[in-house]
């Protein structure tokens, strides 16, 4: 056993292209659990995966010597070419995206969240979803970003 001990959590979201509602219902699922086995496949463990039809969001962990730009460039590459390949040749990820730590304390309370993305977007949209998460999380942003 080694010396190094550890407990990291990321809730991610990243949206489609110009946030257009793409990932259609037909095939979300699958989606979810595709970018689940990329994360395991990168060495992590995905805790839950959710999301509707312009955006996804993870809750996962990675060892200490995984960068989190780096694991989400390879989610949003591999998870754009089976979409491509499977669903919808023109499917592409928007520039960007959004990474939280979660405290081991509010992981259920995340998962929950993610798990009951339906509902949520039925009452706000994802521009507002993510003021409110940037906020939350101390993280200034420049609103013409969030466009």
């Amino acid at each position: 056993m080694g010396s190094t001990f550890y407990s990291l959590h990321y809730h991610i979201v990243f949206s489609t292209k110009d946030r257009r509602p793409l990932i259609r219902s037909e095939w979300r699922a699958r989606l979810h659990h595709y970018l689940g086995g990329t994360v395991r496949g990168l060495g992590g463990v995905a805790e839950t995966v959710g999301g509707v039809g312009d955006h996804v969001h993870l809750l996962a962990s990675w060892r200490t010597s995984q960068a989190p730009a780096d694991m989400v460039r390879e989610l949003k590459k591999a998870s754009s070419v089976w979409v491509g390949e499977n669903h919808d040749p023109l499917f592409e990820w928007q520039e960007g995206y959004s990474v939280f730590s979660v405290s081991w304390t509010h992981l259920p309370v995340v998962r929950r969240y993610i798990a009951n993305q339906e509902a949520h977007h039925h009452q706000i949209s994802f521009v507002e979803e993510l003021k409110r998460l940037l906020q939350r999380n101390g993280v200034s942003y420049e609103p013409k970003y969030l466009l």
